[in-house]
Order: structure tokens, then sequence, then C-alpha cells
């Protein structure tokens, strides 16, 4: 397939008074705030949790001293996905384009890589609570029930989903704090950022942006003004889904195994040019107690 005088025939003569389409404003980068973003120097990325000790019991005088095992957790892994696309133009239909719009397209397949990126990476939140999508745990990465390495289990997902509200965020701190490690204790976790979708922005003003509680009329002061700040993800799906990125390290992951690039050829027989991308990169979360989130109700 290529781009011929035959298939773009009104842009051989003159006298079009506008082309359009070609020249979309684009949201500024996105993905680079919810992942942590790393580069690899291999085909997949692997790693591996582990647990501390638990509380220590009370030793009794003359007693022996209590031994406690570390215990092996779960194994995950991240394999690079290679991407790649590009488009043939004529020699004909470079020379006789009146408007120099293929000169343009470049610029197109440059779009179409940001938007890929883009979206593969919302999908790690789109997926969040689908268990077609699970982890090394073998559980989605929002889950009420994540297994605990040394037994039980820990929630970042809210026990009852709810769409975002007052009393939700509410929750969801406080099921943060509530947060342990594989052995039980508390890990001190604290929210560092709300994500939300194009359709929440105004929730998310009036919750975090307001000194006043939003939901009453009693001028009752809102304890959730300014606590932490709020993102706007585009290319999330559901407008009811809510996440709160937490500051526990290793939560998601974002692996650059190669970074864009474009590069042109022609070909020697045809005098077709060719233009094309290719990149590679993964995604996905280690430690799912760095992200909370509701699907909403």
């Amino acid at each position: 397939m290529s781009i011929a005088s035959s298939n773009f025939s009104e842009l051989l003569d003159p006298g079009l008074k506008k082309i359009y389409g070609d020249a979309y404003q684009d949201y500024p980068e996105q993905y680079s705030k919810l992942f942590d973003v790393q580069s690899s120097t291999r085909n997949r990325e692997e790693t591996l949790s582990m647990t501390g000790f638990g509380l220590v019991p009370t030793k009794t005088q003359g007693a022996s001293i209590t031994y406690d095992d570390a215990f092996q957790g779960y194994k995950g892994t991240l394999t690079h996905s290679t991407y790649g696309m590009g488009f043939i133009v004529t020699r004909e239909m470079y020379e006789d384009d009146q408007y120099n719009k293929i000169n343009s397209l470049p610029k197109a397949l440059a779009r179409s890589v940001r938007h890929t990126i883009e979206t593969h990476s919302a999908n790690v939140l789109n997926r969040a609570f689908n268990s077609s999508y699970a982890g090394a745990d073998a559980k989605e990465m929002c889950a009420t029930d994540h297994p605990l390495i040394a037994g039980g289990t820990f929630k970042n997902e809210l026990t009852t989903a709810a769409d975002l509200s007052m009393t939700s965020f509410e929750q969801a701190l406080i099921d943060i704090g509530d947060m342990t490690d594989d052995r039980g204790l508390l890990i001190a976790a604290k929210a560092k950022k709300l994500i939300v979708s194009t359709e929440q922005t105004w929730t998310a003003d009036q919750l975090l942006g307001s000194d006043k509680d939003p939901e009453t009329a009693n001028n009752a002061k809102n304890p959730a003004n300014g606590m932490v700040p709020y993102e706007v993800n585009n290319f999330l799906t559901d407008p009811d889904a809510w996440f709160i990125m937490t500051d526990v390290p290793n939560g998601m992951i974002f692996y650059w195994r190669r970074r864009p690039e474009f590069t042109k050829d022609n070909d020697f027989d045809s005098e077709n040019a060719k233009w094309k991308t290719t990149f590679r990169c993964s995604m996905g979360w280690d430690d799912p107690r760095g992200i909370f989130g509701s699907p909403g109700s």
C-alpha cells in the first residue's frame, strides 16, 4: 500500500481553500506522570518481592531466642513489546503535491507514536480492576484481597466501590494508612496524587481545591483542601474510575528498551519514499501498594 496520485488526487491541483486534519493540538505528555520511567538493556525485566520479619515475641528468662524466617515472594516479569509503523509515498505523488502536505506526514507518524504510548500506558489503569490482567501475585492491580506472602490479605481498592466524593476519598486515605507489608507490619503509606478522568475534573477540583466542604451547605471546613495534587489523564476510558498514587516505591513502572526511532529511505527500483518508526517498551506494576483505586459505583 502506498500514497499515490490515484488516492490523493485533490492534492495535485491548486485551488483548495483549506486542508485540515493534519495539525491538531495534542495534550502534554502524561504517561511519565503516572509511571516510574526507566531504561532497560534486556528483552524483559524481572522483579522479586521478599518479606522482612514479624513482631518480636516476648522472651522469658532463661529461654532460647525465637528465630524467624524471611520469605521469597512474588516474581514479576515485564517483556518488552516492539511497535512499528510506516508509510510509502510514490515519487510522482511527492513531486506533484501542490500543498506540501506530504511533508507533514512524518509529524502525523510521530503523533501516532505519542498516542500509542499514552493509550497503552493508560490501559494499565483502565484494566486495573480486570482479573484477566493479573500481576505477579495472580491478582489484578487493584483488588480487595491481594495475598500477603506470610498469610492474610491486604487491599488497594475500596471494599465497596464508590464514585469520587469526600466520603470515598476519606475512606481511601484510611485504607492507605492501614496498608501493611507481607508480614503484617504497618508501612506508613501516604497518598501522593489523585488521578482522575476528564469527566471528573470538576469533582477533583472541588474536592481538593475548595477551603469549604463542597458537599455541605454549612460552611464546614474541607480537610481535603490542598492535601494532594490531582492529575487528569485524558486516556482513561472509565469516567467513574479514580486512583490515588501512594509514596510506596516500586509501584507502576514503565521501561524503555528502545525509544522511538524515525528513519527514511528510498526504494531503488520503484523510487518510492518510505518512512518508518519502531520502538520497544513495556509497562505494568510491581508492588500494588503503589496505587489505590475505585472503579466507581
